[in-house]
C-alpha cells in the first residue's frame, strides 16, 4: 500500500485551477475515495500565480522525473506541446488524465497503445461533455449495448449564440458579442463557430461508443457562422428548432459522422436544450434513448470530471489493479461521405421577382430526384425586385443536392443562394 500518491499539474489556467482548488479543499473527500491522500507536488506554469512557490515549475522535467509522481493531469490546451508532454509522461510510466479533446481526437488511439505497453493509464472523460459522465457510461455501462446512434449538443458557446439568436431574433454578430461579454466565447472564436471543437468531441464519442477509431478529419463539419435571422423564422413557421449538432451513426459496420447546423422538430427534447447547456443522446439496441444533459464547460464541472479520472487511477494504484482503458476493441470500420447522406433539406434563396423562375428551380431539383415538399414566397423588394423562397425537400442524397445547388447559383434569375440546412427527424 502506498503512503500516499502523487500528482503533477500541467497548466495552470481556468481548467487547472479548478482542478488545483478541487484538490485543496476536497482533499479529505478524495483521500476517503481513494484510500490514502493524494498530494499535488508539481504545477507546470509560466506565469507568477498566487500559488505556493515551492510547487510552481516552469521546466516539464520537474514533473516527468519526479519518482513521486504518479499520476500527470494535464490541461494545457492545444495539440503541442501538450502532446508530446503526454507521451513522455506515458513513456515514463506515468498515469495521464487530460481534457485535451484536440490531442484524444487526433492522437488518442497512438496514446493507448503507448499507455498499454507501458501498463499505465490514459483518462480523458473531461474531453467531452466537461462534468456530463459520458465516457464511463459509454465504456462500462452501456458495453452490452450496441450503439447506433449518437445526437450531440457539445458545445456551449454555440449553443448559446444559436439560442439568443432564436429567441430574441439576435443577429449572428450580436450573439457572438454578447457570448464574448460574458465569457462564453473566446477573443478568436473560430473554433467554436466554425464547429471544430465539436468535431473533436464527436471524434472521441464516436470512438469509444462504436469500439473504432475515427479521426476528426473524417469528420464532416460546417459551422454556424452563416445562418441569420430569417433562418430562425422560417425554422418557427415550419415547427423546428436551428441547433448545431454533432451527429454520429453505426449501420452495417459503416459509420456516419457529421458536425453542421440542422432543423430539428420544436417538440424533440435536444430542441430545447438552451444556452450553454450540453446534451447528448445515444441509443442503443438494448436501453433506447438515453440522455445526457448538463453544463459542458467551466472550471468547476471540466474539475469534477478530471477528479474523478484521478479518484479511479488513484484506487487502482492503491490497491494494486490495473486501470481499465477507454478505447478498447477498436476494430477498423469505414466512414461514410457526406456525399452519401440521405436527408431533407431546407433551402433560402433570393431570386428575381419574376414569372417562371420557380419552375426553373424545380426542374433542377427534378432532374435530380430531388422532390419539393413545400414551398414559401412571402418576402418581395420591390426596390431590387426580388423576393425571397424557402424550400423544404423530401428525402433526398447529399450529392445530388450539392449539384443542384451549383446549377441553381448559375441561374440569372437566382440573386444569392442564401442557405442550405439539413433536417434531422
Amino acid at each position: 500500500m502506498k503512503k500516499s500518491i502523487g500528482v503533477g499539474l500541467m497548466g495552470l489556467g481556468t481548467v487547472g485551477g479548478g482542478v488545483f482548488k478541487a484538490l485543496s479543499e476536497k482533499d479529505r473527500v478524495v483521500a476517503e475515495a481513494v484510500g490514502c491522500p493524494v498530494v499535488l507536488r508539481k504545477i507546470l506554469e509560466q506565469r507568477s500565480v498566487a500559488v505556493e512557490q515551492r510547487l510552481l515549475t516552469k521546466d516539464v522535467r520537474d514533473i516527468l522525473t519526479d519518482p513521486e509522481i504518479d499520476i500527470v493531469v494535464e490541461v494545457l490546451g492545444g495539440e503541442h506541446p501538450a502532446v508530446d508532454y503526454i507521451k513522455e509522461a506515458l513513456m515514463s510510466g506515468k498515469h495521464v488524465v487530460t481534457a485535451n479533446k484536440e490531442v484524444i481526437a487526433k492522437h488518442g488511439a497512438e496514446l493507448q497503445a503507448i499507455a498499454k505497453d507501458k501498463g499505465v493509464a490514459l483518462q480523458f472523460e473531461a474531453s467531452v461533455g466537461g462534468g456530463i459522465p459520458l465516457l464511463l457510461p459509454l465504456q462500462h455501462g452501456l458495453l452490452a449495448n450496441e450503439i447506433s446512434t449518437i445526437y450531440a449538443i457539445i458545445n456551449g458557446t454555440t449553443n448559446y449564440i444559436l439560442t439568443r439568436m432564436s429567441q430574441e431574433r439576435m443577429g449572428f454578430d450580436a450573439a457572438l458579442k454578447k457570448a464574448q461579454e460574458l465569457g462564453y466565447a473566446e477573443a478568436d472564436p473560430t473554433n467554436d463557430v466554425e464547429g471544430r471543437d465539436a468535431t473533436y468531441k464527436l471524434a472521441i464519442l464516436a470512438s469509444v461508443g462504436f469500439h473504432t477509431t475515427v479521426r476528426p478529419e473524417q469528420v464532416y463539419c460546417e459551422g454556424i457562422s452563416r445562418l441569420a435571422e430569417p433562418d430562425f423564422r422560417y425554422a418557427k413557421e415550419l415547427g423546428y428548432e436551428i441547433k448545431l449538432l454533432a451527429i454520429a451513426k453505426q449501420a452495417g459496420g459503416v459509420v456516419e459522422a457529421r458536425v453542421h447546423p440542422v432543423f430539428i422538430p420544436e417538440d424533440f427534447l435536444l430542441a430545447k436544450v438552451s444556452g450553454v447547456y450540453n446534451a447528448i443522446q445515444v441509443e442503443g439496441d438494448l436501453v433506447g434513448k438515453l440522455i445526457f444533459y448538463g453544463r459542458g464547460a467551466g472550471a468547476q464541472p471540466t474539475s469534477s470530471a478530471i477528479i474523478s479520472d484521478v479518484i479511479a487511477i488513484g484506487q487502482s494504484i492503491a490497491s494494486g489493479k490495473k486501470v481499465p482503458s477507454v478505447m478498447r476493441r477498436a476494430q477498423p470500420k469505414p466512414v461514410r461521405p457526406i456525399l452519401e447522406l440521405e436527408t431533407r433539406y431546407y433551402l433560402r434563396m433570393t431570386v428575381a421577382d419574376q414569372p417562371g423562375v420557380l419552375a426553373q428551380i424545380a426542374k433542377i431539383l427534378g432532374d435530380r430526384s430531388i422532390s419539393i415538399a413545400s414551398v414559401i414566397q412571402k418576402e418581395a423588394d420591390m426596390a431590387t425586385q426580388t423576393a425571397t423562397i424557402v424550400i423544404m425537400t423530401h428525402p433526398a442524397r447529399e450529392e445530388f443536392m450539392q449539384r443542384a445547388l451549383a446549377e441553381m447559383k448559375r441561374l440569372p434569375a437566382v440573386t444569392e443562394v442564401c442557405n442550405l440546412i439539413r433536417v434531422e427527424e
